[in-house]
C-alpha cells in the first residue's frame, strides 16, 4: 500500500481548504490503496488565540508546537511515497521544511486554492505580518513534483515556476450537502445569507449598502444571516453572527433562501475557488455572486444563478429573487445539478487517484 502524508495547519474538519480539497477524499484514497496520515499543529484549544489581537505568548506556543511537529514530519518523510502540502508547511516565511521534504524519497504535491503569494493577513495578526513572506510560495511551487491549483488563474501563475500543474477544482460532497428543510410558509421573511469566516467577513461588508436598501424596500419581508463569524453584528439589519459548527452547518444553511458571494475585483479574489457559491448551489439555494475569477465559469447567468457587478445589479437581482418563488426554485435545482456534474466530490475524486499514480510512475 502506498503512503501519503498530508501536511496541513488545522485539525480535521476545521479549515475549509483542508475539508474540501483533501479531507473529504481520505476514505476514497484508502479504498484505492493509499494509506493516509494527516499532520497538523493548530488544535481546538488554539483557535481562541490564533485570530485574537495580541495573545502573543499563546501564539508563540503555537509556533513552537509547529516547529516540533514539522521536525517530526521531516524525520519520517522517507516512510511516505507522497507528501501532500496544503498551502504551506509552516506559518512563517520560511521554506525550511519544504526543502527538507524535497531531500526525502517522497514525491511532493503542493495544493493551493487562493492567491496566497499576495499575502492576506487577518486584522488580528496585522502586527505580525512582517513575519510572513508571501514570496515563499514561488519557491515552494518550484521545488515540488506536482501542483494542484484550484482554478485556471492559479494554475497559470504556478506554471511560471513548475511544468507539472493540474487544475483541481474545490469540490462539494453532495451527499453531505443536501438541503434539510424547504420553505413551506410564504408569509415568513425571505432569508438572504452569507457564509464565511473571520478573515472573509470584510467581503460581506461590501453587500451591506445593498442589503440596507432591500430592508428599506421590503421591511419585515426580508431577513439576513451571517455564518462563520460569531463576532459580527449589524443592528440596523438585525444580524448577529452565527458561529460555524460542522454538525449544524447544513441545517443552518438550509434556512437561507438566497445566498450571496460579494467580492472585490482584485488579484486576491481572482484566485478564489467559488466555495461559498458552490455550497449554496449544492443546497439548491439560488446564488448571486460577483463576476470575479472562477465565478464566471461556475455561473450561467439566469440558469443556475446570477452574477452582479454594480450595486444596482445586486439590488435588482436580489429583488427579482425575493419576489419570485418559482424562479428561486428553478435556479436552485439547476444550481445543484451544476455542482453534482462539475464540482462534486464524486465528479473529481478519480482525478486525484489518476494524478497520484502519474506521479508515482516516475519514482
Amino acid at each position: 500500500m502506498k503512503k501519503i502524508l498530508f501536511i496541513a495547519s488545522h485539525r480535521p474538519n476545521r479549515a475549509p481548504a483542508q475539508r474540501f480539497r483533501f479531507e473529504q477524499f481520505l476514505d476514497y484514497f484508502k479504498e484505492n490503496g493509499f494509506y493516509c496520515k494527516q499532520s497538523y499543529f493548530i488544535f481546538g484549544s488554539d483557535d481562541q488565540y490564533l485570530y485574537r489581537k495580541g495573545a502573543y505568548v499563546q501564539k508563540f506556543r503555537i509556533l513552537v508546537k509547529a516547529i516540533f511537529r514539522r521536525l517530526k514530519d521531516v524525520s519520517r518523510a522517507n516512510e511516505f511515497d507522497i507528501i501532500f502540502i496544503q498551502r504551506e508547511s509552516f506559518l512563517l516565511g520560511s521554506t525550511y521544511f519544504e526543502r527538507k521534504f524535497r531531500k526525502s524519497k517522497a514525491k511532493l504535491i503542493y495544493d493551493f486554492d487562493d492567491s496566497i503569494w499576495l499575502g492576506d493577513t487577518s486584522d488580528a495578526n496585522k502586527k505580525l505580518r512582517w513575519l510572513k513572506y508571501p514570496g515563499k510560495i514561488d519557491k515552494i511551487i518550484s521545488i515540488c513534483d506536482m501542483i494542484f491549483a484550484g482554478n485556471k488563474y492559479l494554475a497559470n501563475y504556478a506554471s511560471y515556476y513548475n511544468d507539472t500543474v493540474k487544475v483541481v477544482p474545490t469540490t462539494i460532497d453532495t451527499e453531505w450537502h443536501k438541503r434539510t428543510t424547504y420553505r413551506t410558509n410564504n408569509d415568513t421573511p425571505i432569508c438572504i445569507g452569507w457564509t464565511g469566516s473571520i478573515t472573509t467577513i470584510k467581503h460581506f461588508q461590501l453587500a451591506v449598502p445593498v442589503l440596507t436598501k432591500l430592508k428599506e424596500k421590503y421591511g419585515n419581508r426580508v431577513s439576513f444571516k451571517v455564518f462563520g463569524d460569531a463576532n459580527y453584528s449589524n443592528e440596523e439589519l438585525s444580524i448577529k453572527g452565527i458561529p460555524w459548527n460542522r454538525d449544524t452547518e447544513i441545517e443552518e444553511l438550509s434556512t437561507v433562501d438566497i445566498g450571496i458571494m460579494p467580492l472585490p475585483n482584485d488579484e486576491w479574489s481572482k484566485g478564489k475557488c467559488g466555495l461559498k457559491g458552490l455550497q449554496y448551489m449544492a443546497l439548491e439555494i439560488p446564488a448571486i455572486m460577483s463576476p470575479v475569477g472562477v465565478n464566471n465559469e461556475i455561473i450561467k447567468e439566469g440558469v443556475n444563478g446570477f452574477l452582479a457587478k454594480s450595486e444596482q445589479e445586486w439590488f435588482e437581482k436580489l429583488s427579482m429573487l425575493i419576489d419570485d418563488s418559482k424562479l428561486r426554485e428553478s435556479i436552485g435545482k439547476e444550481a445543484r445539478r451544476t455542482v453534482v456534474e462539475n464540482y462534486s466530490k464524486d465528479s473529481e475524486k478519480g482525478n486525484y487517484i489518476k494524478y497520484f499514480n502519474e506521479l508515482l510512475q516516475d519514482k
